[in-house]
């Protein structure tokens, strides 16, 4: 535990600039465990809409949504940092904060992001919510979010 909250197990190497990588399971459990945490999809409206979200509604929460890059140009959202961390609050500054894209590059960039803003246990959710290509070039099957069986849902 830190400040009263989950300490997320991180996979692999433990970067200098944001909290490190986990797991899809791994967030989902710390989420759950840590009424503090939270999960921010960073994908884009699009994506959202045809793909599906995390469903965190067992928990009593929901993923706040907020695009890294706008569709449909694909340009870094430049408010992207400012508008996270006035959504989010001063009291979530020390809470971990999971970050989730379509296979884990937006998603990484954002914890990155954020961390510069000031906020110290920003993760990024490897794999994302769908997963990296399969041999048939396929996404949703190998790991992310859904691979998991994880709840999610679509609207």
């Amino acid at each position: 535990m830190t400040n009263g909250g989950v300490v997320p197990e991180v996979t692999g190497k433990q970067p200098d600039d944001y909290a490190g990588d986990v797991t899809p399971e791994e967030a989902f459990r710390v989420l759950g465990a840590d009424p503090k945490a939270a999960l921010v999809d960073v994908r884009t409206r699009a994506e959202w809409s045809f793909v599906g979200l995390p469903d965190l509604s067992g928990m009593g929460k929901e993923p706040m949504l907020l695009e890294w890059q706008v569709f449909p140009a694909m340009e870094r959202n430049p408010r992207f940092a400012d508008d996270l961390a006035s959504a989010l609050g001063p009291d979530k500054k020390d809470a971990p904060v999971f970050f989730l894209c379509r296979s884990g590059a937006r998603s990484r960039a954002a914890a990155i992001a954020l961390t510069a803003a000031g906020f110290g246990r920003c993760f990024n959710i490897a794999g994302g919510f769908e997963g990296d290509l399969d041999g048939t070039r396929h996404r949703g099957a190998r790991n992310g979010w859904k691979a998991t069986g994880l709840p999610w849902a679509q609207s």
